[in-house]
């Protein structure tokens, strides 16, 4: 059965073109992908993200039990608010998901985990939480609102009462505060600047209805994947998922080896990475006109690969992707569209930063 947001009739209202994502019924776009994408590089766009899952973690033993669950290190967590990113890994070291988790307090831990991953994701948790006797408690109350853009948080912050705005200002990246019942999260999905709001399920509208009142353009699912991806961003399912190790996913920064910290499927990453690494992650852009799509085959001296998420770049004007190919592979390419092989420059990602082309893409 599809599941619905909280802001499901508004944006239908809206005139949302409607689609199926991981069984809940999102937005693509409200008429216009490519202009909702400019928004969020040049002003300010924002993203109902509800059909994520906050789960809340309780207990004495909490952050050991991270410790054991996660790739990178909670140890990293000293102050309240702050925020990490991390892959949590199967015993073969394998993606399960990539999530966010915020250290509240010693006993309190919040984590976001992916729509499409949250049946196994809470299966998983709730197995592993038994052994430190940690609390898992589903926030099925809470909604979510990404608004990102050079312009965002200036406009978040105007509908915010005095105290909570000069909270909300002062924030680093990736780090979150509280106030006016708002879990105001400075993270992001795009690759700009902005905030990650969980609010209320009952306060959810209301919000939504105020941020496009103070500026802020509805933006869908179509506009949130071309802007994560020319911020070199992986998507799970599509980029990485269980039988992917995040050596092989470019997620080797969130993996933390720290002495005598066994996490799980940390032997399996041991022993590949002391074997080496067969497959990489690369970012690819064609000069040529055409659009670099998921599955199709890569080719390179070193062997084939293949394209993992593909799309046109409004930014860059042109085609990039992300694809696995063999380690060592050099600084060209081919890529099999429909039988021609078309040239690709195989590059570093992200491709954009700041709302700007990175030099040499």
């Amino acid at each position: 059965m599809t599941q619905h947001t909280i802001l499901n009739a508004t944006h239908r209202a809206l005139g949302a073109k409607m689609v199926d994502f991981g069984g809940w019924d999102m937005p693509l776009n409200y008429g216009s992908q490519i202009e909702e994408h400019h928004a969020v590089r040049r002003d300010a766009g924002m993203f109902d993200v509800s059909h994520m899952t906050v789960v809340d973690l309780r207990g004495a033993k909490t952050r050991d039990f991270l410790r054991h669950l996660f790739a990178n290190s909670v140890d990293k967590l000293k102050v309240s608010g702050k925020a990490l990113y991390s892959c949590m890994l199967n015993e073969q070291g394998g993606v399960i998901d990539d999530l966010i988790v915020y250290f509240l307090a010693e006993d309190f831990f919040r984590v976001v985990v992916n729509a499409a991953t949250h049946d196994k994701d809470l299966a998983w948790i709730e197995k592993q939480a038994k052994a430190f006797d940690v609390k898992v408690i589903e926030r099925k109350d809470l909604a979510m609102i990404a608004v990102q853009g050079p312009n965002a948080r200036a406009k978040v912050q105007s509908l915010l009462s005095p105290a909570t705005r000069e909270k909300a200002a002062k924030i680093g990246k990736f780090v979150a505060c509280e106030g006016d019942g708002l879990f105001i999260a400075r993270t992001g999905y795009t690759g700009e600047d902005g905030y990650e709001i969980i609010v209320a399920e009952a306060q959810a509208v209301d919000l939504w209805n105020k941020l496009i009142a103070a500026g802020a353009r509805p933006a869908g699912l179509g506009a949130r994947d071309t802007l994560r991806l020319e911020a070199g961003m992986n998507l799970y399912g599509q980029d990485m998922d269980e039988t992917i190790t995040p050596w092989e996913a470019g997620l080797a920064w969130t993996v933390a080896l720290d002495e005598g910290r066994d996490f799980i499927g940390r032997a399996a990453l041991d022993k590949q990475k002391a074997d080496g690494v067969r497959r990489v992650m690369v970012g690819l852009v064609m000069d040529d006109k055409g659009v670099l799509r998921h599955g199709q085959r890569v080719v390179t001296p070193s062997g084939d690969g293949e394209i993992l998420s593909g799309t046109f770049s409004p930014t860059l004007g042109k085609a990039i992707a992300f694809a696995r190919v063999p380690a060592g592979t050099a600084e060209s390419a081919q890529v099999d569209i429909r039988g021609k092989l078309v040239p690709v420059r195989v590059v570093k990602y992200p491709f954009v930063r700041d709302g700007k082309p990175i030099d040499g893409i």
